[in-house]
């Protein structure tokens, strides 16, 4: 779905939603070190990206759509990546 066939709504979703997503991932902390936010802070944010995903459901399902896109990791395969190979290996054929 393009930007023009979503309201105005849907994208201040969106981009709250990317906002709060970067701020997680950039104050992300190896396992075991404490947190730079606190605990009450990082449940807010919980309840923040949880009321924003609640409110696109209501908004795809009153526009009779479907919410199909899913979250990826970072190293998941997207189903459009593609191996390129740089380097014969020994014993490969010439194509």
């Amino acid at each position: 779905m393009s930007q023009t066939e979503q309201s105005m709504e849907e994208r201040i979703l969106q981009a709250v939603k990317r906002t709060l997503t970067n701020v997680v991932r950039d104050t992300a902390t190896p396992h075991g070190m404490r947190h730079p936010l606190s605990d009450a802070t990082i449940e807010d944010l919980r309840q923040c990206l949880s009321l924003i995903s609640a409110r696109e459901r209501e908004l795809a399902a009153a526009a009779g759509r479907e919410l199909t896109a899913r979250p990826r990791t970072a190293g998941e395969p997207s189903g459009t990546d593609k191996v390129i190979r740089l380097v014969r290996k020994p014993g490969d054929k010439d194509d």
